[in-house]
Formats: C-alpha cells, sequence, structure tokens
C-alpha cells in the first residue's frame, strides 16, 4: 500500500489524498483538519452515502440498521468494538433504514441488521443478523478485495 488512497472525511466530505503506507499514522483532512479515522463508526446519511462508498479506496463496511430493531441496538457495540480492529484498512459505517428507506431498498436490505462490504462502490458480501465483534471482525476480513 505504498500508493496514495483517497479517503473521504467524515466530516467534511472532501476527498484526501493519503499514501498507503501513512494511513495508520493519524491522518487529518487537508480542507477541515478533522481526523479521517476515529475507530468509531460514520453516521451515513442519503447526502454521503453513495460518495463514501464510491470515492474512498479503502472498502467500506456498512450496517444497515434501524433504531426500533432490538438485535441493531445489541450489536451496535460490538460494531464500534470492530471499528477499532478495523480502520484504518477498513471503513466502517452505519446507515439507518428507517430515515434512508430509498437506499434500504435500492440496496434489497429484507431484514436488519444486515451487514454489507463495498469497495469502489460495489457490493462484495452481505451478511444479515446480529454478529458479535470477533466475528465481525473475522468475516469482513474473510471478504476484503485480495
Amino acid at each position: 500500500m505504498n500508493d496514495a488512497l483517497h479517503i473521504v472525511c467524515p466530516g467534511c466530505g472532501a476527498v484526501n489524498r493519503i499514501p498507503g503506507a501513512r494511513l495508520g499514522d493519524d491522518p487529518k483532512c487537508g480542507k477541515c483538519r478533522q481526523a479521517l479515522f476515529t475507530a468509531h463508526p460514520l453516521e451515513l446519511t442519503g447526502a454521503d452515502f453513495q460518495k463514501q462508498l464510491e470515492r474512498n479506496d479503502i472498502p467500506v463496511l456498512v450496517d444497515f440498521w434501524a433504531p426500533w430493531c432490538g438485535p441493531c441496538k445489541m450489536m451496535a457495540p460490538a460494531f464500534v468494538q470492530a471499528a477499532s480492529q478495523l480502520e484504518p484498512r477498513v471503513r466502517l459505517a452505519k446507515l439507518n433504514t428507517e430515515i434512508e428507506q430509498s437506499i434500504a431498498a435500492r440496496y434489497g436490505i429484507r431484514s436488519i441488521p444486515t451487514l454489507a462490504l463495498f469497495h469502489h462502490g460495489q457490493e462484495l458480501a452481505r451478511q444479515a443478523g446480529a454478529m458479535g465483534a470477533p466475528d465481525i471482525v473475522r468475516w469482513t476480513r474473510a471478504n476484503l478485495p485480495g
């Protein structure tokens, strides 16, 4: 990973070029100076969903969830733990399907929680059902592009 990677800022949405070898050096956004990785899932909206999926050169793991979903609430702390283990090689994000119903429909989300792993806007893998942090990390690493 010595080539420069495009990383979308979770704060301002600016696309940053970061040398692959420096990804783990706590890079900051060149525009807003915010940390590009916080070891915490990013809350996506309809406004930034596509940009995060398509413009990041690292894979993006999305948790499709809803606030009324019991298993989603149970999995939330595990997803945060997984973020601390998978970043900066994978961006973790959450999408509230109650608010962003059109995105959930576009991706055919039938049950929640559902995890979907994307790279350059293409879905690589999908897993429905709640998982613990070790299982999220293991499943994600098993499905990362080669």
